[in-house]
């Protein structure tokens, strides 16, 4: 079995008692306390999260504009050194290889934040793509970076820089910023649903950073309240809502596919289903009955013919409501209507319901 890789904070961990498991070939905590109490306490205060784990790729060179644009669905063009943007690299199929956020660092300098568990597919999959001035590297081990989320962030992170970072909007970021004297790139982004940032720091100075906001006061968080906080925020999770089988116009997030730009790798479907429509689309459900229902729970209609199937599902700490995103053929969907979950093989009622299931 192959060695688990670890963050900057991974000795931390141990020390700390956090509770860890292999995430995507990571050793990641879990939780330190309990999910529920992290959960809340990042939408009621301020919470803390490693995200070391993401992989960061670096496209530089003269043609890397028209590189990336090839390569992924929103327009690069319509980067600045100050604002990033949310976007997908598809195969050929429109299917989803990696959701990611990109980065302009320079006007031939580009950096892109790529999921943990994809680092490597992502990177052999651009390294593939020839016929451009373009040069592709895996700067990922230079990289630490933690995530202040929640109400409170934003005030908190303000105490330790000195230029106004209250006008930062989503998406947004700022270069060569120092907090407590560490240099690093503050970004107005997350995965929670809440206000707050992702920092990204040099990776020997990801442990003297995370100690600096947990002793302000930012509960230290671990992928399970991360789960459930991104699924209340109506946020996809590669793997499971995002798959090489599944579209970005199907997953509903269309805003990141830019099909006036000019040829790109999966437009052909990508545009053919902005145009006609999907025949299958996500969506958000509740349950209604008694159950959780899980990733691959099969969803039926009230005649017995299946229609969709659980690609993510928990307990919402907020709500107390058992919620979930259900890949459904896109003509049985319609906003209240009821259907069946398959749980355990024990039906349950369940009805569609507008998503995100909790709103900051």
């Amino acid at each position: 079995m192959a060695e688990l890789k670890k963050t900057p904070l991974n000795e931390y961990y141990h020390e700390s008692g956090a509770k860890l498991v292999d995430f995507g070939g990571w050793e990641m905590p879990v939780q330190f306390s309990s999910i529920k109490e992290e959960h809340n306490a990042v939408r009621e205060k301020a919470g803390i999260f490693d995200v070391s784990h993401m992989g960061e790729i670096k496209v530089s060179g003269k043609e890397a504009v028209e590189f990336l644009n090839h390569v992924l669905t929103n327009d690069i063009n319509k980067l600045t050194d100050e604002k990033a943007h949310y976007t997908f690299l598809c195969n050929e199929k429109g299917g989803v290889i990696d959701d990611l956020v990109a980065y302009k660092l320079d006007e031939e300098e580009y950096l892109l934040v790529v999921n943990a568990g994809n680092t490597d597919t992502d990177f052999e999959w651009l390294k593939s793509v020839e016929g451009f001035d373009a040069k592709v590297e895996n700067v990922s081990p230079e990289w630490g970076q933690i995530a202040v989320q929640g109400p409170e962030a934003r005030d908190m992170v303000q105490k330790h820089v000195e230029e106004d970072i209250s006008g930062i909007k989503m998406f947004g970021f700022k270069k060569n910023v120092s907090v407590d004297g560490s240099e690093v790139i503050l970004s107005q982004t997350g995965y929670t649903g809440e206000d707050g940032f992702e920092i990204y720091c040099k990776s020997e100075d990801t442990v003297k950073l995370w100690k600096l906001f947990r002793d302000e006061g930012a509960v230290e968080c671990g992928l399970g309240s991360r789960d459930t906080l991104r699924l209340e925020a109506g946020l996809p999770l590669h793997g499971q809502d995002l798959t090489e089988e599944i579209t970005p116009i199907e997953a509903k997030m269309g805003f990141a596919v830019k099909v006036d730009k000019g040829d790109f790798i999966g437009k052909e479907v990508l545009q053919k289903q902005k145009e006609e429509g999907a025949k299958r689309k996500l969506q958000g459900f509740e349950i209604t009955g008694k159950g959780i229902a899980r990733t691959g729970y099969e969803a039926y209609d009230k005649d017995g013919n299946k229609v969709g199937v659980v690609t993510s599902g928990t307990q919402s700490p907020a709500s107390k409501r058992s919620i979930g995103f259900v890949m459904v053929d896109t003509d049985f969907h319609e906003l209240e209507k009821e259907f069946i979950i398959k749980v355990r093989n024990k039906d349950v009622d369940a009805k569609f319901v507008k998503t995100p299931f909790h709103k900051n």
